[in-house]
C-alpha cells in the first residue's frame, strides 16, 4: 500500500493537491492512504518550506506547487 501525504495548512491548493492525490490513486486502482499533515514542525522535517508538499512512502516529490493526476499517477507507477 501505498502511503501518500499531503503537506500544508489546508489551504485551497493544498485542497486541490489532495484532489489531485486522490484522482492518482482511483485512475491507477492502487491501494493508498492518503493523510494530510497539517503540523508545521512535521513539515519542516520533511525540508519543506513552501506547501503545499506532496510525499510518497517517504520521499519528498513536490514542493510549492499543485503537480496534476497526470503527474502524480507518473510518481506512483515508479
Amino acid at each position: 500500500m501505498k502511503k501518500i501525504e499531503v503537506l500544508g495548512s489546508g489551504c485551497s491548493n493544498c485542497i486541490r493537491l489532495e484532489k489531485n492525490a486522490r484522482e492518482a490513486v482511483a485512475a491507477l486502482g492502487v491501494e493508498a492512504e492518503i493523510t494530510k499533515v497539517t503540523d508545521y514542525a512535521e513539515i519542516m522535517a520533511y525540508g519543506v518550506m513552501s506547501t503545499p508538499g506532496l510525499v510518497i512512502d517517504g520521499k519528498v516529490v513536490s514542493v510549492g506547487r499543485v503537480p496534476s493526476a497526470g503527474d502524480i499517477t507518473a510518481w506512483l507507477g515508479e
